[in-house]
């Protein structure tokens, strides 16, 4: 179980990271910051609360 949800995490965090370095590169800049990933996530219907812009 431990093997699947690791899997599963992996592919979750691969997907998080090269659509937040989408944002970082298309806004010019080298720093991924974290309104890169709330964006992200709520590109994909999930929403982070706790950080605003």
């Amino acid at each position: 179980i431990y093997e699947e949800t690791r899997s599963v995490l992996k592919v979750f965090l691969e997907n998080v990271i090269r659509n937040a370095v989408t944002y970082t590169k298309h806004a010019k800049r080298k720093m991924v910051t974290a309104m890169d990933v709330v964006y992200t996530l709520k590109h994909q219907g999930r929403t982070l609360y706790g950080f605003s812009s």
